[in-house]
Formats: C-alpha cells, sequence, structure tokens
C-alpha cells in the first residue's frame, strides 16, 4: 500500500480546508461553448414532457401494485412484487430529477412529486436537496462532496451491503431519526444553511412518523404486506438503481474542476433512459443541471464534439470501471484519465 493508501472524505475532517486553499471550493468549473439561442431553448420547462416521464413512471408504480396487489397468495407473486420493486425503485433517479425542479414548468407539481418520491427512496427532502446542491457545486471534490459513492480505498463489503441498500438505506433513515430527535452533527451543518435546520428537522419528523406509523400497521395486521409496498422495495429491488448509479463517477478523477474527466455519459435502450431519467446522459447534467431531464439528449447532441466519447452502454462502462476501482483498493492514487478533444474555453 503506498503513500496514496487512503484519503479523509469526511465533510468535517481537514481535507475540505485544503481543496479550498487550492482553489477547488465553489470553483469555476469548464463548460462546453454552445450556441447561445440553442441552449436557452434547451432549459424551457414543460409539465406535459414533466408528465412523460415523471407522470407515466408515478402510473406504472401504481399499476404495478394493483398487480401486485392482485398476485398475493399466487404464485405470480414473486415476479409481481419484483416488477412492482423495480418501478418502485426508480424513485431514486425520480427524486433526484424532481430535486433540480426541473421535470415540471409548475413548481408545486415539482414539489408534490419531489416530496413522495424522497419518501420511496429514504432521502428526508431537505437534507438531500442541500447535500445534492453541494455534489454539483463541488463534485467529487474529497472533503466536500458526501455523495462520493467510492471513497478511496474501495471497500467491496460496502458495495456488496449496497446490493441490497442496506449501508446507505439504514444510514438514510438513520440521519433522520437523528434529525427528527434535534441531533444534527457537524458535517450536516456544513451542508445545510442555518436558516434551514429548523425545517429539515420538522421535515425528518414527518418522515420518521411515516417510517413509525407503516411499521405499526405491520404490527397491527401481523404482517409485513405493507412494508413490502412502501420501504422495502428499496432493498429488495433496487439492484438497477445501482447498476446505473456506479457508473456515474466511478474510477474517474477526485478534485479536478472538468466534468468531462469525473463524469460519464453512456448510451442506453430508450426503456433504460426512461428507467434511468436520461441520467445516461450524466457529463452533461453536472455541467448544466438546470437542463430539464426530456432535453438532455439534445443537450448531448450539441456539445458531444467537445466531450470524450460516450460509454457504448453498460457492459462498455464498466469494463473500464471496474479494473479501475479493484485497483483503487490499493492505490487510492489511481484514477481512469480521460482524453479530451483540442477546444478552447469556456464559453461567454
Amino acid at each position: 500500500m503506498n503513500q496514496h493508501a487512503s484519503r479523509d472524505y469526511r465533510l468535517d475532517g481537514p481535507t475540505g480546508g485544503e481543496a479550498a486553499a487550492q482553489g477547488l471550493v465553489s470553483a469555476q468549473w469548464f463548460s462546453c461553448q454552445l450556441e447561445r439561442r440553442a441552449f436557452k431553448a434547451l432549459l424551457q420547462r414543460d409539465d406535459w414532457a414533466g408528465a412523460r416521464w415523471i407522470g407515466l413512471w408515478f402510473a406504472l408504480v401504481l399499476l404495478a401494485a394493483g398487480l401486485a396487489w392482485a398476485s398475493l397468495g399466487t404464485a405470480w407473486a414473486f415476479a409481481a412484487f419484483a416488477l412492482y420493486g423495480l418501478l418502485y425503485s426508480v424513485s431514486d433517479h425520480a427524486a433526484h430529477e424532481l430535486s433540480h425542479g426541473t421535470p415540471f414548468k409548475t413548481p408545486a407539481l415539482n414539489s408534490f412529486f419531489y416530496q413522495i418520491a424522497s419518501f420511496m427512496t429514504l432521502h428526508e427532502p431537505v437534507f438531500w436537496r442541500w447535500s445534492h446542491a453541494r455534489h454539483h457545486t463541488d463534485t467529487l471534490v474529497v472533503g466536500r462532496d458526501r455523495e462520493i459513492a467510492f471513497p478511496r480505498p474501495f471497500r467491496l463489503r460496502d458495495l456488496l451491503l449496497d446490493g441490497f441498500f442496506l449501508k446507505s438505506g439504514l444510514t438514510e433513515i438513520a440521519r433522520t431519526f437523528a434529525h427528527a430527535l434535534g441531533r444534527v452533527d457537524a458535517a450536516t451543518h456544513s451542508l445545510v444553511p442555518e436558516n434551514e435546520i429548523a425545517r429539515m428537522v420538522r421535515s425528518s419528523r414527518i418522515q420518521a412518523l411515516l417510517f413509525v406509523a407503516l411499521l405499526a400497521w405491520c404490527v397491527a395486521l401481523g404482517s409485513v404486506v405493507p412494508a413490502l409496498f412502501l420501504v422495502l422495495p428499496r432493498f429488495y429491488a433496487g439492484q438497477l438503481a445501482l447498476v446505473f448509479n456506479i457508473t456515474q463517477h466511478a474510477g474517474l478523477q477526485e478534485d479536478v474542476l472538468d466534468h468531462r474527466l469525473n463524469c460519464r455519459t453512456i448510451l442506453l435502450h430508450p426503456l433504460l433512459s426512461f428507467l434511468y431519467m436520461n441520467m445516461h446522459c450524466h457529463l452533461e447534467h453536472h455541467m448544466y443541471p438546470l437542463v430539464p431531464l426530456h432535453a438532455l439528449p439534445r443537450l448531448h447532441a450539441l456539445m458531444q464534439h467537445q466531450c470524450p466519447a460516450p460509454y457504448a452502454g453498460l457492459l462498455d462502462a464498466y469494463r473500464e470501471l471496474l479494473p479501475a476501482v479493484w485497483q483503487q483498493r490499493r492505490d487510492a492514487g489511481h484514477s481512469i484519465r480521460r482524453a479530451l478533444p483540442g477546444l478552447a474555453a469556456d464559453k461567454g
């Protein structure tokens, strides 16, 4: 194990201060040159476009819930709940998009579905919105970004646990209950503004009460069935969401100010793109997070000649990232270095 054997990812540790001293905090990132009129057109939000994505997803979840309910006590139950759980776990991507407030033009629609999707994916919405805002401001800056999914050295145990959402999911629930009790640690204070702490605590109490009510419902019925429809799907059927999420940043460079070096865009079948809420255009989303999900493929077409080539699919991405994160178990300084087109600097 060499001198790069481990890094300190704590938000309340010394690494964040070191990153600030290097000019990596709230810094100016590279952005591609885009024709202004075409770019402004991509920023337009549309309730109908939002309904085609978020509304259709939510309708499919309800339909699958009906099928799962009808299958109880039959040989079809396993398949029906697998389908329901897969669609339910898309909440991870839906909550992400809704946190940006971009799927719908009407803010109330974004807020309404964000609250629902956040509960489904076990994110307390106030904390998570601020955490994700930091992820975009300081993407993969060590000591600042709490959403670095593969801290170095990579730990295989954590990945295996999250195959069933056990590490991340239980951490989210524990944090929600801690915040509901008014216990806010230094790391959270570094993310959430002081004037938002009280709102975060209230939101955590509401979510904690929902967890308790669900548990009481199961106890009263003497059955786990209510939990099979709420909360547990993220544990028993979240594997596809994890497969998608790993491709976003794993193995790429930390502490750089160019999203072309720390984000991946991959090409996917339209069905997978729908289940992923178009987050396969992940480089584009990070460079321009205010572009709605339905416009990301058009953004990709506009900027692709200024970016590394997209990966041909999930297998193509995993062929690169798996050896890299495995090597990071022994060498935290190792990362994938993507070749960049020789283009001029940022758009004005």
